[in-house]
């Protein structure tokens, strides 16, 4: 080739390029990868700039062992919240495309999240690194490969999905798979399966080559994913020096101390000389820690690590915060749990005590019978059918969701008698009176589909979704979502299939049991702390004068307990202490029912609204609605009155969707 075209020495520029070729990409770790090539930018971090793993520096041994030359295959890392853990995630996503090119799988708990982190997290990752950029064609391009959830590399492609997708857990082999939050992935992806074996069957073509990164917030003990792999590991802790004595030690929440509603004044006290190590500390601890097993694993090519937020590197979670945080979850379970969970990044233990009957039956209390006390303000029921019978019992719900048992009904007669369901039908227009004068029906009657489901989704399709909700319990603890649905099932009506023909909603049954019990051990106020203005706790649960023995029997009928697996993990499991338990599972349904209504949802407004029209009839005949939400029914779960033809202001709920 002619040089004076080229307009340069061509031959010469041809080697370089001859000679860069044959120069082999630098055997970097992952973490060393990062501080060369990764760039954060605003709109994925708060702190945007190149990555420095010194930030972090209890990432470095996690993300290194994701290297190819590292002999470990699993790694996983049970953490509180907001430790840069999937940062380090995506680290290894790059470190992938850039220098160690393979099929490759991330999982989020659904395919919406990831969806969503692909536009959040990989996206910029990709944009903001030029290296990754040459790499990955824009999704503009023709023929990119470079979809929503699935970016083509050379040598490679990422697979995102979600574990609540069997199709994507199969979709292909990969060598690397990072598996996010796995205490969010859902028991069974499309009821093919745990979606962890789903997914870490895809790596099993690939022998030692294989990496599997297992990254998870803790939930409950016995049912944590995270905890129990974390457990069958080599249970690494994060030591570092103390700067009085250098003792090394690693960081517990008991040896964080303060002055109670004071929490600026807190310190960590040295487990060796009680020594009071500062906040200005911990970037030197951090720096010279280290990484030590504390137990032998199962699996020899299995490592993991366990880290609390008192390890936040400065600016981020301070010890002042975390003290803070736990003075404010004090008296609230729910706080205490997500405190210990996200704050700690250890595991709830769920008490599932059941009260002794004798108990509750001491502390009965005496209200007109089929009056709904004050403090009611809707009603929902539970029914449970049963071969010989349906056993309902009706709750009136407050503010706090305080509950007071208002009735027990018996239908004699199972689902093949229908003077039953003609019985059950009545029971959804009678009236309960209220100590404020109002009247009350049923907002919204749950019914368990366990027994003659067909049956149930008949009778429930006559009396239309509206008051009735047909409920399938499942084993298992939801918090976020106890309820879900609901899901169209097939019904049959005259001896006609009708697909599509009930709507079925899915109750997660531990999840409101462990409330109930938790409810019920609530310290409440003697009758002269009342006498002199005491009130009840949030959540308590009343019971009438006129409950039996047997039915307090049946309501303190299961207990929670931990069985071992044959495998030696632990889980949780309800177990019955008595046979029969219909009204703790009417309790359960009809719990589930206030939370369709939306009780749990409801804003300050709505239940000021409600209180206000659930007073004396003639001011709810004189007052209009304050809450032009509820007036108008744009609300689920709202209580309306209407007129009756005797006269009377009834309320009564109506689902709106």
């Amino acid at each position: 080739m002619n040089d004076d075209i080229l307009g340069f020495d061509g031959t010469a520029e041809i080697l370089r390029a001859w000679r860069s070729g044959l120069t082999p990409d630098p055997d970097l770790t992952v973490s060393q990868w990062a501080d060369r090539h990764r760039r954060l930018g605003s709109r994925a971090s708060a702190e945007p700039g190149r990555y420095r793993t010194v930030r972090t520096p209890y990432m470095r041994e996690i993300m290194d062992r994701l290297s190819p030359g590292d002999p470990a295959q699993r790694i996983v890392f049970m953490k509180a919240a907001q430790v840069g853990a999937t940062e380090a995630g995506n680290n290894w996503i790059g470190f992938v495309i850039h220098q160690a090119p393979g099929p490759m799988l991330a999982v989020q708990p659904t395919v919406e999240l990831a969806k969503r982190n692909s536009r959040q997290r990989i996206d910029p990752l990709i944009d903001e690194s030029p290296e990754l950029r040459g790499r990955v064609k824009p999704a503009r391009s023709r023929d990119a490969g470079n979809t929503m959830l699935s970016k083509e590399f050379a040598g490679g492609i990422l697979i995102m999905t979600g574990a609540n997708s069997a199709v994507g857990l199969r979709s292909t082999p990969a060598r690397y798979i990072f598996l996010d939050e796995v205490d969010a992935y859902p028991a069974s992806a499309d009821e093919e399966g745990d979606p962890v074996t789903l997914a870490e069957a895809r790596s099993l073509t690939f022998a030692h080559r294989r990496k599997v990164l297992l990254v998870s917030t803790p939930t409950i003990r016995g049912l944590s994913r995270i905890e129990r792999e974390y457990e069958a590991s080599d249970q690494r802790r994060y030591f570092v020096p103390c700067p009085h004595c250098r003792e090394m030690q690693w960081l517990k929440f008991e040896r964080l101390r303060w002055d109670k509603g004071r929490p600026e004044s807190a310190h960590y006290s040295c487990g060796s000389c009680d020594g009071a190590i500062a906040e200005y500390h911990k970037a030197t601890m951090l720096e010279r820690g280290e990484w030590r097993p504390t137990a032998t694993a199962v699996d020899p090519t299995t490592v993991g690590y366990h880290l609390s937020a008192l390890y936040s590197p400065p600016g981020w979670m301070s010890w002042m915060q975390i003290a803070r945080a736990h003075e404010a979850a004090m008296g609230s379970d729910e706080a205490l749990r997500a405190f210990r969970n996200t704050v700690l990044g250890e595991s709830w233990v769920e008490t599932g005590e059941a009260p002794d009957w004798r108990r509750l039956y001491d502390r009965r209390e005496h209200w007109t019978s089929g009056t709904v006390p004050a403090g009611g303000l809707f009603l929902t029921a539970g029914a449970d059918v049963q071969k010989d019978r349906i056993e309902i019992d009706v709750w009136a719900w407050g503010r706090g969701l305080e509950s007071w048992l208002v009735d027990h009904i018996v239908i004699a007669g199972g689902p093949d008698r229908p003077e039953a369901w003609a019985e059950l039908s009545a029971l959804l227009d009678r009236i309960w009176s209220h100590q404020r004068g109002a009247h009350l029906r049923i907002a919204r009657l749950a019914i368990d589909t366990g027994f003659e489901a067909p049956a149930v989704y008949a009778w429930s399709r006559r009396q239309g979704f509206m008051q009735v909700a047909p409920v399938k319990g499942v084993e298992g603890f939801n918090r976020s979502s106890p309820v879900s649905g609901p899901t169209f099932v097939d019904a049959t009506e005259g001896g006609k299939r009708l697909r599509r023909g009930a709507r079925l909603w899915t109750v997660a049954v531990s999840t409101f049991k462990a409330e109930t019990y938790r409810f019920l051990r609530l310290e409440q106020p003697t009758e002269e702390e009342r006498a002199g203005g005491g009130v009840f706790p949030p959540g308590a649960v009343h019971l009438p004068h006129w409950v039996e023995n047997e039915w307090l029997k049946q309501f303190t009928a299961e207990q929670l307990v931990t069985v071992r697996t044959k495998r030696g993990f632990a889980r949780l499991e309800w177990q019955k202490l008595r046979e029969r338990n219909e009204a703790l599972d009417c309790r359960v349904y009809a719990r589930a029912a206030a939370w369709i209504v939306g009780a749990d949802r409801w804003t300050e407004a709505m239940w000021s609204d409600l209180e206000r029209q659930i007073g004396p009839v003639e001011e709810v005949d004189s007052k209009q609605s304050a809450n032009p939400q509820l007036e108008s029914g744009a609300v689920a779960g709202v209580i309306r009155h209407r007129p009756t033809r005797h006269g009377r202001r009834v309320f009564q709920s109506s689902y709106l969707s």
